[in-house]
């Protein structure tokens, strides 16, 4: 099997932005995709970066959750970035993405009442100091080839 890490935001966005049911829109977001024998699996969009904060919004299909891909989801952040913090928003009756984050290490933070058609929208955190998958053999291996991804932020 081919495996692939990729930063280009114009491919990652749309497959993202279709899976998570909400519009692409150019020039909004940084991306980091895991491309399988030529196919996205996995992609993770970055958005609202404010130098403190950024919200992430994730999508995959299949086997896709190694450590080498979550170093590099969390490693450009916290480390190329420099947040202290990610954001993650789940519509509370998608159950298998809760437990997902959970699983990552994310902590639940707010829930909006009444914020989404499907209800109640949960606003996830993790601390720079909460990641684990910012140590162990994986540290900086990767990350590098992907920092040419832009940035953007948003308008507070």
């Amino acid at each position: 099997m081919k495996l692939a890490l990729s930063s280009d935001v114009d491919l990652i966005g749309p497959w993202v932005c279709d899976r998570l049911d909400f519009p692409y829109r150019p020039g909004s977001f940084s991306a980091i995709g895991k491309i399988a024998n030529g196919k996205i699996v996995a992609g993770v969009l970055f958005q609202c970066w404010n130098g403190v904060n950024i919200t992430e919004h994730i999508a995959a299909e299949g086997n896709w959750a190694d450590r080498t891909f979550l170093h590099a989801i969390f490693s450009y952040p916290f480390e190329y970035l420099g947040v202290k913090r990610i954001t993650v928003s789940i519509c509370e009756s998608n159950k298998k993405s809760i437990a997902l984050v959970e699983k990552m290490g994310f902590i639940i933070e707010a829930r909006l009442r009444g914020a989404t058609s499907a209800g109640d929208l949960l606003i996830y955190r993790m601390f720079r100091e909460e990641c684990k998958y910012l140590r162990g053999k994986y540290h900086g291996r990767y990350i590098q080839r992907l920092t040419s991804a832009a940035t953007t932020t948003c308008d507070a």
